[in-house]
């Protein structure tokens, strides 16, 4: 009965979430995430889960549990986007790895908020680097359509989705072709072949059918994964487009033409600065790679550093990605580059605050959240990172957490490791290895 009652414990609080806290931190080096510069002394304060003052001390309301940040760097919590974030517990062990789905008969219905495990150690490491949200997506296998993303939180709780299908992700470039039948023209085809059995299914006025389509009606897609597209055609749901190349570029945005209610995003996009004026104009945003600097394919023999600072110079709203889906840790480490590139000769970077919206503010607002995540506003969600040093550089780490008004528990395992073996005295062996 003890066992029962302790399990029964454990169950509830999991999926019972924690109450958020009132929390005013002050004396800090406060970084609002919009881009502004740094406010020596800032103060931050958060009720009921949500941020209701951050700026000058001044100015701040009072009350709450009081944080003194002893001068320290105090930040939103880092918005990581376009990531597989909870759909793997070990990539190698295929029972715990949703991040790819060969043989399924469906592509752009998959929807990757239906495996979100929020007890995932991939989330909780990253929790601890000071990534509090993140855009999560399958990745594609069987066709050029990876299938439906979801926002998700870092918190831990048993609701990890804060907003499932926002997104669709679609491959062209080197990969869609290949997924395609081995050709860019066959997946640029088969892109335009989908939306247009989609928007067959809503006609010219937008409004769905009631009427069923056969299958014979069909031409390449299941009615699942053409309804699943409905959104995508209507520009109620973001369309993904990760490419690299410069034609490939050109022939994404050549797509508004024919439907100009996609609401279109790019991914990777190494050689955007080769087309940044064109991109702008097209007013669409760019998550780009920020650490490739050679080409590694080549769709990216144009690859720069500089092309980040190059797109948000034309006038792009670019946002940060790491250049491992699965282990995002390294948006400090690009984001800081970019900073460092102001300082090179020739070229092309962002200044710091500027550089930490682009992994904090602006990837929450590309990914339909702007004014609520990565940013430190009244109304924002109450996202609070403390560090240890200047968060863009590589050797700076997060000492408190707080996601929604709750602070989190920075344990995961590799902590456990570290903890473990960083003085490890001999005499005092793991269990496992007791006689």
């Amino acid at each position: 009965m003890k066992r029962l009652l302790t399990l029964a414990a454990s169950v509830l609080a999991l999926t019972a979430p924690a109450m958020a806290q009132d929390v005013t931190i002050t004396n800090a080096r406060l970084v609002i995430g919009d881009g502004s510069a740094p406010i020596e002394g800032g103060t931050v304060v958060v009720r009921g889960g949500n941020v209701i003052y951050a700026g000058p001390a001044g100015g701040a309301p009072q009350g709450g549990t009081s944080v003194d940040a002893n001068g320290g760097w105090v930040t939103p919590g880092l918005f990581a986007t376009v990531t597989t974030l909870g759909l793997a517990d070990v990539s190698a062990v295929g029972e715990t790895n949703d991040i790819t789905a060969r043989g399924t008969p469906f592509s752009a219905a998959l929807d990757a908020s239906t495996a979100i495990n929020p007890t995932s150690q991939h989330i909780l490491v990253h929790k601890a680097a000071g990534i509090t949200r993140a855009a999560t997506t399958t990745m594609p296998s069987g066709s050029i359509f990876a299938g439906q993303g979801a926002i998700i939180d870092l918190d831990g709780d048993a609701r990890p989705v804060v907003q499932a299908r926002a997104f669709q992700m679609v491959t062209l470039g080197e990969a869609g072709a290949d997924n395609a039948g081995g050709s860019r023209v066959a997946a640029h085809a088969l892109l335009r072949a989908a939306l247009r059995e989609a928007q067959a299914l809503i006609g010219k006025t937008g409004i769905p059918k009631t009427t069923e389509i056969g299958k014979a009606d069909d031409v390449l897609l299941s009615r699942f994964d053409a309804e699943a597209l409905v959104p995508v055609v209507t520009g109620r749901q973001k369309l993904y487009v990760a490419v690299d190349r410069m034609a490939d570029i050109r022939a994404v945005l050549a797509l508004k033409q024919e439907y100009p209610r996609l609401d279109l995003v790019l991914v990777g996009a190494t050689e955007g600065w080769l087309v940044a004026n064109e991109i702008a104009a097209a007013g669409v945003p760019v998550i780009a790679n920020g650490l490739i600097d050679l080409p590694e394919t080549f769709e990216q023999l144009g690859a720069t550093q500089s092309n980040a600072g190059r797109l948000a110079a034309a006038g792009v709203k670019v946002a940060i990605n790491a250049a491992t889906m699965q282990d995002p840790r390294r948006l400090q480490q690009v984001a800081g580059n970019l900073v460092a590139l102001t300082r090179i000769p020739g070229a092309n970077g962002m200044e710091w605050g500027r550089a930490f919206a682009a992994i904090s503010s602006v990837p929450a607002d590309i990914s339909g959240m702007g004014g609520k995540a990565g940013v430190l506003t009244a109304g924002a969600l109450g996202d609070v990172v403390m560090w240890d040093g200047d968060p863009l550089e590589v050797g700076s780490v997060p000492t408190r957490v707080f996601i929604g008004g709750v602070e989190q528990d920075l344990t995961n395992h590799q902590t456990r490791l570290r903890d473990r073996y960083i003085d490890l005295d001999e005499s005092d062996r793991p269990k496992a290895y007791d006689w």
